[in-house]
């Protein structure tokens, strides 16, 4: 059975799916923390070998993404490599990724709105953990949840074509914060390029952690691959330059703020790329620029990772895991309405939790993407020896080492989030990713029992037959 997607989306289109994703808004809001945490070659560090996991991931996606151009991506890869069980577990968990990132988006809104504009405090509807939560910033984000779904309702084009113009406006921003931190002398005081403790592990490792909520967003490309019109080798060579530069993107950006601000400001500021950019060039309308900018990356992430998890979960409702209305199109804008309904409703949800729970979104969800990360680079190992003459129109050199050093890195990552170690979940995050798995796990054994995994092997066999 034909998913009846549309082939759609060009080069640009894809790329700026994928890099507009990776640097969306939270650079804006987080560049101060991680410096504050690690200092500046601390963080960058960081970010580099936070870079190289996805790098080698990256390249594995690319791979699989040129041999198997099909909707859900990784709900194809595991599937072929793995079986049935093990591509609801991959699949689940890179939707908990980009559901994460819808909600921490629709949380983030009225943060830049605020910065922005004067908002009222207004009513205050309830406290968590004595953090007030006003309705006005509630219907800020619902009512951007709300315009994100009827965007993505309308069809994909008009979501890249909103994705386009809104990664222009970051990129511009963003390269004149680079540019000027080169063009102004650092303060006698500013923050030592150097980590800020006798050893780098706790500092390093608790910005390590946030890379992986960081860098998602390649993984939207293999998610539209049915939408996209480009040879397929062509795919896998736009996804590994939009993570590459999304490296290089975080690697100059906390260089720029960290030689412009002294420690006194990297503390006090919130936004302190925003900071950096007025003391560069000595106007307000220059950090307005940049939280303007912050605004667009809003859109951008929020945009791709909305795409990402509606055609994921479509993937699964195509394919029985799911109930199947979810894998039903709108008959006039090939659009997946059931998953577009969910996403929004979790994002309209997140608002009522306040700014609390943007850390807990940050990092549970960054558990569900390495899981299934690990999951992807098993599947490129298994499926470089079961399936050796493949066709491949992107294939990796030295496949094995590649695919070896994504799985073990990945299993590295993982090894952060669990207890024991500094950068360990809290118990509330724990309990948003056990409630996710175990909401799943119910919803698949419901649909196990309906429709029976015998069913679910000739679905995905099919799919992946389709010309």
């Amino acid at each position: 059975m034909a998913s009846d997607f549309k082939r759609v989306l060009g080069r640009w289109d894809i790329f700026t799916l994928s890099f507009g994703a990776m640097i969306g808004w939270s650079w804006v809001v987080l560049t101060g923390e991680w410096i504050n945490t690690a200092g500046t070659l601390g963080a960058i560090l960081a970010f580099l070998i936070g870079g190289a996991v996805v790098a080698f991931v990256g390249l594995t996606y690319s791979e699989l993404t040129s041999a198997m151009p099909k909707v859900g991506g990784e709900h194809i890869f595991s599937y072929k490599a793995l079986g049935v069980h093990a591509s609801f577990f991959c699949t689940w968990g890179i939707v908990l990724g980009y559901v994460s990132v819808c909600a921490f988006e629709a949380v983030a809104l009225p943060v830049v709105v605020e910065n922005l504009f004067s908002l009222s405090s207004g009513t205050i509807l309830w406290h968590i953990n004595d953090n007030p939560i006003y309705l006005d910033w509630v219907l800020i984000g619902a009512v951007g949840s709300v315009l994100i779904g009827i965007a993505n309702y309308f069809g994909v084009k008009t979501a890249a074509l909103v994705q386009s113009l809104f990664t222009a406006m970051i990129v511009l921003a963003g390269v004149m914060l680079i540019a000027g931190s080169f063009a102004i002398d650092a303060p006698s005081d500013s923050n030592p390029i150097v980590w800020n403790t006798d050893g780098i592990s706790v500092e390093l490792l608790a910005v390590l952690v946030m890379t992986p909520f960081m860098f998602v967003g390649f993984d939207v490309i293999p998610q539209a691959a049915e939408e996209i019109n480009l040879p397929f080798r062509q795919i896998g060579k736009v996804l590994i330059w939009s993570v590459l530069l999304a490296i290089l993107w975080y690697t100059l950006i906390i260089f720029a703020v960290g030689s412009v601000l002294n420690s006194a400001e990297l503390e006090q500021e919130t936004l302190a790329p925003a900071v950096a950019m007025q003391k560069i060039y000595g106007g307000a309308w220059a950090k307005n620029l940049l939280i303007f900018a912050g605004l667009a990356g809003i859109i951008t992430s929020w945009n791709s990772f909305f795409v990402g998890a509606t055609r994921a979960i479509f993937a699964m409702g195509h394919s029985g895991m799911l109930p199947k209305k979810f894998g039903k199109l709108h008959s006039r804008y090939n659009s997946p309405v059931l998953a577009i309904v969910l996403v929004t409703f979790t994002s309209v949800l997140a608002t009522f939790f306040g700014k609390e729970i943007m850390g807990w979104l940050v990092n549970a969800g960054g558990l569900g993407i390495v899981i299934s990360w690990s999951m992807v680079a098993l599947s490129f190992l298994v499926l470089r020896k079961r399936a050796v003459n493949m066709p491949r129109p992107f294939k990796v050199s030295m496949g094995k080492l590649v695919g070896g050093a994504a799985f073990i890195l990945s299993i590295g990552l993982i090894f952060l989030y669990l207890p024991g170690n500094s950068s360990s979940l809290n118990g509330i995050e724990w309990a948003i990713v056990a409630g996710w798995f175990i909401f799943g796990m119910l919803a698949y054994g419901l649909s196990l029992r309906k429709y029976g995994s015998k069913s679910m092997k000739q679905k995905m066999d099919a799919h992946l037959n389709e010309e």
